[in-house]
């Protein structure tokens, strides 16, 4: 009692003399120093991150606060230098969430990011090149409710070339996350007064977003005010509001097989319709970032439908470990003298529960950890896969669908309705720290999205999940979108930012705008590989294209076809892949960045650590070639259309890189469309996260986990490293069939 009278005392000491009324964030100060850049001559890679959070986006902001031992907000100058000085990119993008972003934090981003700009000297041959745009961040509770995550970005700047407002994703059928927590989280200065100031601005933040009025859905959003919030509840209505505004855009979907917010059962079906896909806005998807990496498709499923609509779980495999078996098995355990057929029905009641549990498996069964679900829901075999991935969003998925092109009124049709992505990376970084990937061991907190809360009372006020009313039995679910469970195994599926990389003709805005157009894009897990694969054109006389895949007949290096391209054609295609290691990083920042930020900037900004390459390269272990026929119909198994690996081309180990050449001789004797894309891989090297939870087994069965933890109860010393191979993706190169 004394306790807790001295900490009331405190807490109302400190609101006295502070006050209790919180202050927007400054949008920060951008260094005006440029980056030393060599002249731009023809093609060439370049490397950046088209997903980037400032502390204007309500879950960064959480994050930053004391009580998950943040380190303070990242309004989005700290973007622009991270970027120029601390990773030495070439371009990026601020994508804060616009259900949350208010007008003024609209307005002072597009500022900012013309100051960013402006900074980089020679328009032609800029150090540096920021766009512009937002996060549409649906979340629904189920799989028919639930859309997921696109950023979209805008090729230009001007308040004539970029939406006035936003357009966030709020709707009937959505929830967001963190405004249903953001209350308590910002009356939380009452249990951590010495640190009263943060929580107070973050509530300011909250009034200002509940404070800003929703605009009129049945409104032209070009005739929309400008202080109000605007939102559309599903793609088509989001494509329909960029029609509107008529600007250059890409719409770009990430996450899509992210399970700490995608339901169970998420497929991306639904989403391949002519209304629900802009096939001009949405060219990429991103397959990998701070937050795994959500390509590769698995046969397995998290629960299955009988034909009378009852949810079946699925037994264990060696790949995979559905959480409803695991909640079966935990209730098992737990039995001890009750009668045999009791305990089974409990165990059965556990598996429906979960299963109807969506996101949050263990609010079924409170008061369990990570250790008692063990690597439940996880990809075992993937590379930094995405927590819980949900098989039926992941990247290859996407690309093996397909529907059937409408007939006209004469009988014909167009070609079948496709995703036809081209595959990038970027970081979704949460601190305001583009691309953090070019360094894979530590620091872990900042350089990952990982959090820790800051004390054992603090674990208790935010993440405790209750005691159960009875331990032996499961309790009926609730619609929720996280839980402990999430919060305790998410660390260790969070990892140093990935990036995009384009073959751009210049270091300008437009260069890099077209590369991204026409899909010559690649992604990597971090590291800057450098990746190229063609398609080499034989000029067989077929009428298929002009060699860049762009059907503009402009004859372009007619010999090979780059990644991205598409082509029609009988004949056996051919492919050529090269690919160089990424430099070895050497400790610290180099000169220039600390002539240009200064030693403190860097320790609170870079965190002492920059893009420092040496003059070594790792070299490339092999190639990967992935092979995908989409569908013939809907009706069609993905597991025979998705041939992955297809082929592994090892290399002789070379620190000037590897060049693999191959065919596909059974294309013409099949005679169906086929896309192609390859993987290069580097020698393995040590990264964060790389054995995620560090399950161990016995007889082929987990036994117990080590999750990656931050914070109260976590061990400083560990840098939760495993040894892994850096990943760099091409994009497909799309050969059709010539009927």
């Amino acid at each position: 009692m004394k306790r807790l009278a001295a900490r009331l005392t405190l807490t109302l000491l400190t609101a006295g003399l502070l006050g209790c009324e919180g202050v927007d964030q400054d949008p920060g100060s951008i260094s005006t120093v440029a980056r030393p850049t060599s002249p731009s001559e023809g093609s060439q890679i370049l490397f950046g991150d088209l997903h980037v959070h400032t502390t204007y986006s309500m879950d960064a902001f959480f994050t930053s606060l004391p009580l998950t031992g943040g380190e303070g907000t990242h309004p989005p100058a700290d973007a622009c230098d991270f970027a120029r000085h601390c990773a030495g990119l070439d371009f990026f993008a601020i994508t804060d969430h616009a259900m949350e972003m208010t007008p003024a934090h609209w307005a002072m981003e597009k500022e900012a990011t013309r100051q960013c700009n402006a900074v980089a000297g020679d328009p032609s041959n800029p150090d540096l090149v920021a766009f512009h745009g937002w996060e549409w961040t649906q979340v629904g509770l189920t799989p028919e409710t639930h859309w997921g995550h696109k950023n979209v970005i805008f090729k230009d700047l001007g308040d004539d070339e970029v939406p006035a407002r936003p357009i966030g994703a709020l709707g009937p059928d959505t929830v967001n996350p963190w405004m249903e927590r953001a209350p308590a989280v910002a009356k939380a200065w009452l249990v951590d007064p010495l640190n009263a100031r943060p929580y107070w601005d973050f509530g300011w933040m909250l009034d200002e977003i509940l404070g800003t009025p929703a605009c009129d859905p049945d409104v032209h959003t070009r005739e929309l005010p400008l202080d109000c919030h605007e939102d559309a509840p599903t793609p088509d209505v989001l494509f329909r509001k960029l029609d509107e505004w008529g600007f250059d855009s890409l719409v770009i979907p990430h996450g899509t097989a992210w399970g700490s917010y995608s339901p169970p059962g998420t497929a991306l079906d639904k989403q391949l319709t002519p209304t629900m896909h802009d096939p001009e806005r949405q060219k990429l998807i991103e397959v990998m970032s701070g937050h795994g990496n959500s390509e590769q498709y698995r046969d397995w499923r998290e629960f299955e439908t009988g034909e009378d609509g009852e949810l079946i779980c699925p037994e264990p495999t060696d790949d995979y470990l559905p959480c409803c078996w695991r909640a079966g098995e935990i209730i098992r355990d737990r039995c001890d003298d009750l009668p045999a057929d009791v305990c089974e029905e409990r165990v059965e009641e556990a598996k429906q529960f979960t299963m109807r549990a969506g996101v949050a498996p263990d609010q079924i069964l409170p008061g369990t950890n990570a250790s008692d679900w063990l690597d439940c829901g996880q990809d075992r075999r993937g590379f930094k896969p995405a927590y819980g991935l949900r098989p039926r969003g992941t990247v290859q998925y996407a690309l093996a669908l397909s529907r059937e092109a409408e007939t006209d009124e004469e009988g014909g049709g167009d070609k079948p309705l496709r995703f036809r992505f081209g595959l990038i990376g970027s970081s979704d970084s949460h601190t305001g720290r583009p691309s953090t990937g070019y360094k894979q061991t530590g620091p872990i907190k900042g350089m990952t999205d990982a959090v820790g809360i800051r004390s054992a009372f603090h674990a208790r006020l935010l993440l405790a999940g209750g005691d159960p009313d009875d331990p032996q039995r499961a309790e009926a679910p609730s619609p929720m979108t996280s839980s402990p469970l999430t919060a305790e195994r998410m660390t260790s599926f969070l990892y140093p930012g990935g990036s995009v990389a384009v073959h751009a003709e210049g270091r300008d805005r437009d260069a890099i705008w077209d590369a991204l157009e026409r899909r010559e894009v690649y992604s990597t897990s971090g590291p800057r590989i450098l990746l190229w694969f063609d398609l080499l054109d034989d000029g067989d006389g077929d009428g298929s294209g002009d060699g860049d895949g762009d059907g503009d007949g402009d004859g372009k290096d007619a010999t090979r076809r780059p990644m991205g391209s598409e082509i029609e054609t009988r004949s056996t295609p051919r492919f050529e892949a090269r690919a160089v290691g990424s430099f070895v990083q050497k400790p610290g920042c180099p000169d220039d960045v600390v002539d240009a930020l200064g030693a403190d900037r860097i320790t609170s900004l870079c965190l002492n650590e920059c893009n420092h390459p040496s003059d070594t390269r790792h070299e490339i272990a092999g190639f990967e070639v992935v092979r995908i026929r989409p569908q013939l119909s809907g009706s069609e198994d993905m597991t025979s259309l998705i041939e992955d690996p297809w082929l592994t081309l090892p290399c002789e180990p070379d620190p000037a890189g590897c060049a693999v050449r191959f065919e596909d001789p059974e294309f013409a004797e099949i005679g169906r469309d086929t896309l192609y894309y390859v993987r290069a891989l580097q020698m393995p090297t040590p990264a964060i996260n790389g054995a995620n939870l560090r399950t161990e087994f016995e007889d082929e069965r987990a036994v117990s986990v080590q999750p990656c933890r931050m914070g109260a109860g976590s061990d400083p010393s560990d840098e939760c490293l495993g040894d892994v191979q850096e990943h760099a993706w091409s994009s497909p190169i799309f050969v059709d069939y010539r009927r």
